[in-house]
């Protein structure tokens, strides 16, 4: 039985199905009315799982008993090092790659994976809706990721809109919708845009399967982001998109604003590997809190999977093995682990995707964590519920199925928001990455700045270097190129003329929207702002700037108790002095000072 067919049960069937399922405790001590409204909100759970309670509960029973026997899901797999691309940004190969890639954008669509809420960043909203840029901080990142999304639909030449789908929560779901009708789909056509509402899953509160109520209510739990997959084919979508030409599916994170820069040339990996699924992945470090690709085989031979193997279980695996005895430790030739880490972009072939989610009736990989309350190992020190991850799709693929892997230098696609300013300080005295607002944002200063310097620009590395709230941070030039002006390497070199001479001084801020072409010599020594609107070309040939530019400033606790956006970062941008060209056309203006 699949979801959102006209089976809800009516009140009878869903309580005999209850305790056929072993669930007689919940009716325990209750009124009628508390009944009523249990078996109401049962019958709902029951239209929503895929399997209904039945598939449900029968998943759960079997996880528990391997989690209280301490059976490790690994334990009959030899892993080995998977099929892929690692790219070096730059070079012939990744320069082909993306080429490649490019003509396979315009058969694309996107999902991102938005059901957080910010309270972990020191934010109060929807992490879709902050922003990447201080500088710009009118632009959240689903902008951004909008606005990439409609830069390479136009010059890709696309027939049709590339569609969006966003995964949403009970926590964010309606600040979306607002979000998006606010800013009219941030320029997405009416219809180019699905929301899907994720649903949360009965917890339970012993290795039986028992699930845990109060008051006649069932506790409910977020199921995890793998319900992304479910909730793709349960609203037609993915079917939706293979009858309207799209081959590729991209699935990325919501606070990773940089991922788009890299994936014209992981689309060009999947399309020469004919791929039908391929991991975004980065050199990782052994022991990094990061999750391995890997290929796994079954010891007796029946089964070849490659999927992500978290981080905690990747060490214990490869110890398990001849091959790994040492475990999680670097491979002398490259300093990293031979197993990539895994960032959660995924791109998957449409037609295998619909075929294998219509031939599992939308029932994704799960997996059970409980916290025992004592050595027993049947009861719990709270209540636990499956939960399944958008990664573990491979596990679902018929052996034959090609999946493999991209690994991309981690400036051009990774420097996610993880932390608050007070935990990003805390990692940063133990060493570890800081992940917060203000590293994602140097991050995505430098990896603009190394774009124009690929192209052949001369832009200093290093600019201003200090310490915010605890959070050390060394920017460079601040260089904005926003996805209307390009979204990749092959783009930013397109808008470079043959003869162009572009230069930074290590103070500067250079911020460039829309068809802006250097055609000859730009001079910065202070803050540029060149913005072409409505579809407008500015084209430079000679121009020389001095003023006295953008500097970034420690903030004062008084403006950080009114601006939470400050109170993220540390820091402010102070606008001293800016040259600002903004031409809304028609036609093109040439800029010959």
């Amino acid at each position: 039985q699949g979801p959102g067919e006209s089976r809800r049960m009516s009140a009878d069937d869903i309580k005999v199905r209850l305790e056929a399922l072993g669930q007689s405790h919940l009716f325990e001590g209750l009124s009628q009315d508390q009944e009523k409204a249990l078996l109401a909100q049962a019958a709902e759970l029951h239209s929503q799982l895929p399997g209904g309670l039945d598939a449900y509960v029968a998943s759960a029973k079997k996880l528990l008993q391997n989690a209280s026997e301490g059976i490790n899901p690994f334990s009959s797999f030899n892993p080995s090092v998977p099929d892929g691309e690692a790219l070096v940004t730059g070079t012939p190969a990744f320069l082909s790659m993306e080429a490649e890639g490019l003509k396979h954008v315009a058969a694309s669509g996107f999902v991102l994976v938005a059901g957080g809420l910010g309270e972990r960043l020191g934010y109060n909203g929807i992490k879709v809706s902050l922003p990447l840029y201080e500088a710009e901080r009118q632009r959240s990142f689903i902008e951004l990721y909008i606005q990439h999304i409609l830069t390479l639909q136009r010059k890709s030449g696309a027939s049709s809109p590339l569609p969006l789908a966003i995964m949403t929560s009970d926590d964010t779901h309606d600040l979306t919708a607002v979000l998006l009708k606010e800013n009219k789909n941030f320029g997405m056509a009416e219809g180019q845009v699905t929301l899907m509402k994720q649903n949360k899953v009965p917890a339970m509160m012993d290795s039986s399967a028992r699930f845990a109520a109060k008051g006649g209510v069932i506790e409910t739990k977020p199921h995890g982001h793998g319900d992304v997959h479910t909730l793709m084919l349960q609203s037609g979508t993915v079917r939706r998109w293979q009858d309207q030409g799209i081959k590729w599916v991209v699935f990325f994170q919501d606070t990773n604003g940089i991922i788009f820069r890299a994936l014209p040339a992981v689309l060009g990996v999947s399309a020469s590997h004919s791929f039908d699924i391929n991991s975004v992945c980065v050199p990782r470090t052994p022991g990094e809190a990061v999750g391995g690709i890997c290929r796994l085989e079954q010891r007796d031979g029946s089964r070849t999977v490659t999927v992500n193997v978290e981080y905690n279980q990747l060490d214990p695996l490869l110890r398990s093995t001849e091959a790994f005895s040492s475990g999680d430790v670097a491979d002398p030739a490259t300093g990293h682990s031979p197993f990539p880490g895994n960032i959660n972009c995924l791109v998957f072939a449409t037609k295998r995707y619909l075929e294998t989610l219509e031939s599992k009736h939308g029932v994704v990989s799960e997996f059970v964590n409980p916290k025992y309350a004592d050595d027993s190992r049947t009861l719990f020190k709270s209540a636990t519920r499956l939960e399944c991850m958008m990664q573990d799709f491979p596990m679902l693929l018929p052996p034959e199925a090609p999946v493999g892997f991209t690994q991309i230098d981690r400036w051009l696609c990774f420097s996610p928001v993880k932390n608050k300013i007070q935990d990003a300080a805390a990692k940063a005295s133990n060493g570890l990455p800081p992940e917060c607002a203000g590293t994602a944002e140097r991050d995505a200063l430098a990896l603009n700045a190394n774009l124009l310097r690929m192209a052949g620009a001369s832009i200093p590395t290093e600019g201003h270097s200090a310490t915010y709230a605890g959070v050390p941070l060394s920017f460079p030039p601040m260089v904005i190129l926003l996805p209307s002006f390009a979204t990749c390497l092959t783009d930013v070199k397109a808008h470079m003329g043959p003869k162009f001479n572009l230069s930074m001084t290590a103070r500067s801020a250079l911020v460039l929207e829309g068809d802006v072409e250097v055609e000859g010599r730009l001079e910065v020594d202070g803050a540029l702002v060149v913005k072409a609107n409505n579809g407008a070309s500015i084209v430079i040939k000679n121009l020389k700037v001095q003023n006295q530019g953008w500097v970034i400033q420690a903030t004062t606790e008084e403006e950080e108790r009114d601006d939470e956006l400050l109170r993220m970062r540390g820091y402010k941008v102070a606008k001293m002095g800016t040259r600002e060209i903004v031409f809304d056309g028609p036609g093109t203006k040439v800029i010959d000072e």
